[in-house]
C-alpha cells in the first residue's frame, strides 16, 4: 500500500505517524512546501525571538527515519488526477498513490482593499517565511500596523512587542468593538485591551480600512480608515482570516466549498481513497482537533473505523501578557441564540461565563484561574445535563461526579 500525505503540519505529521503505527510495511510519502516541521501555534515566539526554529519543532529529530517516511520538502502539489491517482508537483514531477490524505492547510487571506494586495510591505502570518519577512521588515520599520485582532493578529502583536530589535510604533485595527471577537466577550477582552494600551499599542476598534496609500516606490505608506482617518505604516501584517489551500482541486470532482475541503466525521471526501484533515476544511479547527482529524482519517485509510464526535471545534486557549484564558464556542454565534441562558461568576482572580440551553453547554469563557476548566471539560465530555444541577454550576467539583444512580445518571 502506498499512502501519500499533502501537508506537514498538525494533521499531516500526526496522520503519518499513525499510519506507520498501524501499517508497518506501507510506503508513506509526505509532500509539503515547508522545509522545517514547526508548530504554527507558537510562531509569535519566533517573531519575538523567544524560540528558534529547532524549538518550534514538535517531532523528534529522527522522526522521518524512525517512521520510514519519505518527506518531499519545498514542493507544492499543483494538480490532482483523482481517476488515475496521480499528483503533479510544481517541478512537473508525478507522484502516484493508493490512498491520499489532503492536509494542505490554509494561507492568509488578504482582503480586497484598494492597493493592499501585491505590495511588498504586506505580510500574512502563517509560515516561517512570513515570520522572517516580518522580522526583517520590522527592524527597519517606524510604523507597523496589524489588521485583524483575532488570535493570529494578537499573536503578531505579541511577537512584535517581544522582539527587542523592533522599535516601531505599533497599531492594531479591528472591525469589531473588541479584541478576539470570536473567542471573547467585552469583559474578558477588556483586560487584554488594557495590557495593549499599557504597552503603547494604538488600538482602533470598530474600525474599517478603506484604502492603502502607496508611495513612489509602490510601497504602502499609510492606511485610510472610516471617518477619514489616516495612519502611517511601513509594514502591514494582515490577520483578517484564512483561505484553504485547495487550488489543486479546481479541475477535479473532489468536493469543496467556499470555506474549504469537505469531508465527513471519518475524514472521507466524496472520492474513494481520498481523505481530508485539518485546516484545509476552512472550518477553523484548532491544533488539537487537527491532530485528531489526522489520526482518525488515517485510521480509516487502513480500515480501522473511527469517527470525530467529541470535540468543540471552536476551542481556544491563550495566554497573552501572562493572563490565561479558555474559550469554548463561537461567542458571536451563541450570544445571538434564542433562549440561551448566560451565567457569570466574577472575582478579582477570575472571570467565568457559561452559556447553555436545554441543559446543553453552548460555550464558555474562563479567564485568570483556569482550575475550573477541568470540571467544565468533564461536564461537556460526559454530556451532563446541567439543568438537573441543584447548586451553582460554578460550584460543581469532582466529588459530584461520583453521584450516580442505578442507571448511571448524574444526581446532585
Amino acid at each position: 500500500m502506498k499512502y501519500v500525505i499533502i501537508g506537514a503540519s498538525a494533521a499531516g505529521v500526526n496522520g503519518a505517524e499513525n499510519l506507520r503505527r498501524l501499517d508497518k510495511t506501507a510506503e508513506i510519502i509526505m509532500i509539503s512546501e515547508d522545509s522545517h516541521i514547526y508548530s504554527r501555534c507558537i510562531l509569535h515566539h519566533y517573531i519575538g525571538e523567544i524560540r528558534n526554529i529547532k524549538q518550534l519543532n514538535f517531532v523528534s529529530e529522527d522522526f522521518f527515519e524512525k517512521n520510514n517516511i519519505n518527506w518531499i520538502k519545498n514542493k507544492k502539489v499543483i494538480m490532482l488526477d483523482e481517476n488515475n491517482k496521480i499528483l503533479t508537483l510544481n517541478d512537473n514531477s508525478k507522484i502516484t498513490f493508493d490512498k491520499l490524505l489532503i492536509s494542505s492547510g490554509s494561507s492568509p487571506f488578504i482582503p480586497p482593499i484598494e492597493n493592499l494586495r501585491g505590495a511588498e510591505n504586506v505580510v500574512g502570518l502563517k509560515t516561517l517565511e512570513d515570520c522572517s519577512a516580518i522580522i526583517e521588515l520590522g527592524k527597519k520599520a517606524k510604523n507597523i500596523v496589524v489588521i485583524g485582532a483575532g488570535l493570529i493578529g494578537m499573536d503578531a502583536i505579541s511577537g512584535l512587542l517581544h522582539n527587542k530589535e523592533i522599535n516601531a510604533n505599533l497599531s492594531l485595527i479591528e472591525m469589531s468593538n473588541r479584541l478576539l471577537p470570536l473567542q471573547l466577550d467585552k469583559i474578558s477582552s477588556k483586560i487584554y485591551e488594557e495590557k495593549l494600551i499599557e504597552n503603547k499599542v494604538n488600538l482602533y476598534l470598530s474600525s474599517k480600512v478603506l484604502k492603502a496609500n502607496l508611495n513612489n516606490e509602490n510601497l504602502i505608506e499609510s492606511l485610510t480608515l472610516e471617518g477619514d482617518l489616516t495612519i502611517p505604516c511601513d509594514l502591514i501584517v494582515v490577520a483578517t482570516g484564512i483561505k484553504s489551500n485547495t487550488d489543486f482541486l479546481q479541475n477535479t470532482k473532489v468536493e469543496f466549498d467556499r470555506k474549504g475541503l469537505i469531508f465527513n466525521e471519518k475524514g472521507e471526501t466524496n472520492i474513494k481513497d481520498i481523505y481530508g484533515a485539518g485546516d484545509v476544511s476552512g472550518r477553523g479547527p484548532i491544533w488539537s482537533v487537527a491532530v485528531k482529524e489526522g489520526i482518525i482519517a488515517t485510521s480509516n485509510m487502513v480500515g480501522i473505523e473511527r469517527v470525530m464526535d467529541d470535540f468543540f471545534v471552536c476551542k481556544s486557549t491563550m495566554n497573552f501578557f501572562g493572563i490565561p484564558t479558555l474559550s469554548l464556542g463561537d461567542q458571536s454565534l451563541y450570544e445571538n441564540t434564542e433562549g440561551i441562558i448566560i451565567e457569570i461568576s466574577e472575582n478579582e482572580n477570575s472571570y467565568k461565563k457559561i452559556a447553555h440551553k436545554d441543559g446543553y453547554i453552548y460555550g464558555a469563557i474562563i479567564q485568570g484561574d483556569l482550575e475550573y476548566t477541568g470540571v467544565l471539560t468533564q461536564l461537556i465530555r460526559l454530556d451532563v445535563d446541567i439543568s438537573k444541577v441543584k447548586k451553582s454550576i460554578f460550584n460543581i467539583d469532582y466529588s459530584d461526579f461520583f453521584h450516580l444512580d442505578a442507571n448511571c445518571e448524574f444526581q446532585y
